[in-house]
């Protein structure tokens, strides 16, 4: 279980992992008896003991758990047959939100890998700059490729197509001070959207408001988010905000395309250029935090088509992310019914049988 940053994490380790070294941040636990891991991991989860959690750290500079408080979480015990019956009825829920992020990170390598080939390769240019019919491709799609090469600020790109900063591609909005929502712990008006909530999301830790802002900071949901700032190798990322409405805090781009047809290349560049952000970040790093400022953004040079080859990644595209899009919001539905069902189950108000009728209207 995670101790530091996103507090409260846990994996259940497989045979292949035995034997492996935990880090510092990671508290590893050894229960009586490991058939108990599926049960004890799924109270871990519930929202009682991550508010416990949550109360009970330490956030001076970010979120931290001492191993004490971790000995004395109260979970719940039943008998080790209802044990057994409630972690295999909410390990279906974990199973299927595992099944969806294995399912997006083949969708998001798929799109990485034709993003590359397309706009930083140029494999379909060089295919047909060399007499050959560009691959993977119909041939409707690899007449819009230009044949040849032309010279640019960052070298030789296709002809036609044009180099220009990263900054250009869209209107990034940054979030506003945290100071000026006037955050309550009350749970009244919207949530604010911190970094720790584009991983997490919505929590016992969460903050939100009821102050009339400026409609420019509040969220809707298919927003594209980039976090400029944080830990260079953990929080430097851009994401698709799949929750409801919420206030976006400073230190967050959100990002509008220039046009509805150019949103899919907008978002696959930002997820592209991670390890760029990341390493401009890590240059600047001090105390553990980086940046990536729009100055950054205005130096960083890409590539971008013309509207025809805008049009035809879309086609290709947006059915990856899209996906991507759906699971998360999937996960996010049967993590909402798990935390639902686990006390339910445990305080007997739902026999097992009516939660097993609530997974079968699930599937």
């Amino acid at each position: 279980m995670t101790l530091v940053g996103n507090v409260g994490s846990c994996a259940i380790v497989p045979m292949a992992m035995r034997g492996w070294n935990a880090a510092r941040a990671i508290a590893v636990m050894r229960l009586r008896d490991p058939a108990d891991a599926p049960f004890v991991r799924a109270c871990l989860q519930s929202r009682q003991i991550r508010h416990l959690m949550d109360v009970w750290s330490n956030t001076t500079v970010q979120q931290t758990l001492n191993l004490k408080e971790i000995r004395q979480l109260p979970l719940p015990w039943p008998p080790k047959a209802t044990r057994n019956l409630i972690a295999n009825i909410l390990g279906t829920l974990d199973d299927k939100i595992e099944l969806n992020r294995q399912t997006n990170e083949t969708l998001e390598a798929m799109a990485r890998a034709l993003f590359k080939s397309w706009f930083v390769d140029f494999d379909p240019v060089r295919a047909k700059a060399e007499g050959r019919q560009p691959s993977g491709m119909d041939a409707e799609t690899a007449k819009l490729f230009p044949r040849e090469f032309a010279e640019s600020e960052l070298g030789e790109i296709p002809r036609g197509w044009t180099a220009l900063p990263l900054y250009d591609i869209a209107t990034y909005v940054n979030g506003a001070a945290y100071k000026a929502f006037q955050p309550n712990g009350d749970r009244r008006g919207l949530p604010i959207i911190k970094i720790a909530e584009l991983k997490a999301g919505v929590t016992s830790q969460t903050k939100f408001s009821e102050v009339a802002m400026p409609e420019k900071y509040r969220l809707r949901t298919g927003d594209i988010l980039f976090s400029w700032s944080g830990n260079p190798d953990t929080s430097i990322d851009t994401f698709v905000w799949a929750h409801g409405p919420a206030w976006l805090n400073q230190h967050i781009f959100r990002v509008e395309p220039n046009s509805a047809d150019e949103r899919t290349f907008v978002l696959a560049t930002l997820k592209y250029l991670r390890p760029v952000f990341a390493e401009i970040a890590r240059n600047k790093q001090t105390t553990g935090l980086g940046h990536v400022t729009a100055g950054d953004m205005q130096r960083l040079l890409v590539v971008k088509p013309d509207a025809r080859i805008l049009a035809a990644w879309n086609r290709e595209a947006a059915p990856l992310f899209d996906a991507v899009f759906r699971n998360e919001q999937e996960a996010l539905t049967l993590s909402r019914l798990r935390d639902t069902l686990l006390p339910a189950l445990l305080s007997g108000e739902l026999a097992v049988s009516g939660a097993e009728r609530v997974l079968e209207a699930q599937a």
